[in-house]
């Protein structure tokens, strides 16, 4: 009989996958998923995560910006696995738009998000990480964490301050068995445009 070791080393680990009802997040789920790890998927609309539920994954739906949930979320997992091997931040929105009409409310709920959240969770996550002595943070910035383009300073301003975060906790971090990643997609086609007059491929000039 053939046994795929891999297979059965991942199915001892664990995995937190934030925004994964869409997008990157969604297609890390589904591919961890058939790798036999233990996930627990989150976002914020529970319809958009049932197709992910079994034996091996746990959904658990709930607002990232809000410190309750997020005390909830971690109670939830180290009860349940009483560890966590991976956290996986996708979770994130997109508000881009020149001066005279962008939607700053959405902007100060995207910098929320993008920003805010995802610190206090990788900060609550690194705590723990710190206590059993090992993890893996995965950030998934983008290429305009590294670069700006017109109409788009505030987005870019929150994968900036991903990067800076990464940066940081990789030299804090040094020496241990924790290990920080960041990965800087370019444009991918998900749901975040599908409200947009005008795509960014044309509105941005991406090519």
């Amino acid at each position: 009989m053939d046994i795929d070791v891999n297979r059965m080393k991942n199915k001892n680990k664990v995995a937190l996958i934030t925004g994964a009802s869409s997008g990157i997040g969604n297609a890390i789920a589904v591919a961890l998923q058939k790798q036999q790890y233990h996930l627990i998927v989150t976002a914020r609309r529970e319809e958009s995560l049932i197709s992910l539920k079994s034996d091996s994954v746990e959904i658990f739906p709930g607002d990232l910006t809000s410190s309750v949930f997020q005390n909830q979320l971690e109670d939830f997992i180290f009860e349940k696995f009483s560890k966590l091997d991976y956290l996986f931040n996708c979770a994130g929105t997109l508000e881009v738009g020149p001066v005279e009409t962008i939607d700053i409310d959405r902007m100060v709920d995207m910098l929320r998000l993008n920003v805010e959240a995802t610190f206090r969770l990788t900060y609550k996550i690194l705590k723990r990480f710190k206590q059993q002595g090992t993890g893996h943070i995965i950030n998934i910035s983008s290429v305009l964490g590294t670069k700006v383009r017109a109409t788009a300073g505030a987005y870019a301003a929150t994968k900036f301050a991903l990067e800076a975060l990464s940066e940081a906790l990789r030299m804090e971090l040094a020496g241990t068995n924790i290990q920080v990643s960041c990965i800087e997609p370019g444009l991918v086609m998900t749901g975040l445009h599908d409200r947009w007059q005008t795509h960014p491929s044309e509105s941005m000039g991406i090519t």
